[in-house]
């Protein structure tokens, strides 16, 4: 009988529980996300191991590139997976089963939501998913990625934007409800009066850029629910104006940032442990799927643990 330290800190203990949650999500959804009518249809290095052995090298070790993962692999996992096999066929299969990493993510993040999460009350915004700079032309996955702009950085980019809708939690990072990956360019408002618009009873905590008051008063009346933003100053006003309502405007601008604060500190915090925003690398529309969704697992493992 093999008896594991389950010490958080412990490699075993952590490749044992990576690869016992991955063959349970296969059991239960995964397995019809990546299901094959070939005569491979049970090759000898299982997808549930090549899988295990992407996120726990990635998560465990930092490190991210897919030929670092398969040497790692091949130099000090090969006790566990004897089947491993070359760099090019691992590479090939991940880029295969992307998608599975997709339904993977959707699974973490509903089987761990804790119980502090305030239902009522949500924090949102988006970040930037660079495949290269504004300065070159992109080439990459040219059918979900184009060109955007990202104020925060100030600079123009090629590649995805990620918006993420995240329960508020009192002095914790906020937990992220639904990720939504679009392209560059779509605007964070045109997003949200798609996907979450027609939400009910809920008070959302944007930046300046959610500003719509005819669009919010008309989902206030049919979903009761809100938007609170930064007062956004209109142009042209008189400077006599804007001094008489300041004082009221920056105490209410600065309680709204306060709030929606920690979704910025989440973004950091992904990008510390999984290095989501950089995809210079990637070269196919698989591989920044696999990327994407690849280092959302990453990040989000902690909460297996």
């Amino acid at each position: 009988m093999i008896i594991l330290d389950t010490n958080l800190n412990n490699k075993d203990y952590k490749l044992v529980k990576i690869y016992d949650y991955v063959c349970e999500k296969f059991e239960e959804c995964l397995q019809f996300e990546c299901e094959r009518f070939s005569n491979n249809h049970k090759p000898s290095l299982t997808d549930q191991e090549l899988i295990t052995i992407y996120l726990f090298v990635m998560h465990h070790h930092g490190l991210f590139k897919i030929k670092q993962i398969h040497q790692f692999a091949r130099e000090y996992l090969m006790s566990w997976f004897p089947d491993l096999g070359s760099y090019q066929a691992f590479n090939n299969r991940l880029n295969r089963i992307s998608g599975v990493i997709n339904t993977l993510v959707e699974s973490i993040l509903s089987d761990f939501r804790p119980e502090n999460c305030h239902r009522n009350y949500s924090v949102l915004d988006s970040m930037p998913i660079i495949t290269c700079s504004g300065k070159r032309s992109g080439k990459v996955a040219k059918e979900i990625t184009d060109k955007g702009y990202c104020s925060t950085k100030g600079m123009y980019y090629y590649g995805l934007k990620l918006h993420a809708l995240g329960f508020c939690r009192t002095n914790k990072l906020p937990y992220p409800e639904q990720i939504i990956f679009t392209p560059a360019s779509v605007n964070d408002l045109s997003l949200f009066k798609q996907a979450w618009s027609e939400i009910e009873n809920r008070t959302f905590f944007g930046d300046k850029i959610y500003n719509d008051r005819d669009f919010f008063k008309m989902m206030n009346q049919k979903f009761n629910s809100e938007m609170l933003t930064p007062v956004k100053m209109v142009k042209g006003m008189a400077d006599v104006l804007k001094k008489f309502d300041r004082a009221a405007n920056d105490l209410y601008s600065r309680a709204v940032s306060k709030v929606r604060q920690p979704i910025e500190a989440l973004f950091s915090w992904i990008i510390e442990k999984a290095d989501i925003q950089k995809a210079s690398r990637v070269r196919s529309t698989k591989g920044l799927t696999l990327h994407i969704y690849g280092r959302l697992a990453t990040a989000f493992l902690t909460l297996i643990f």
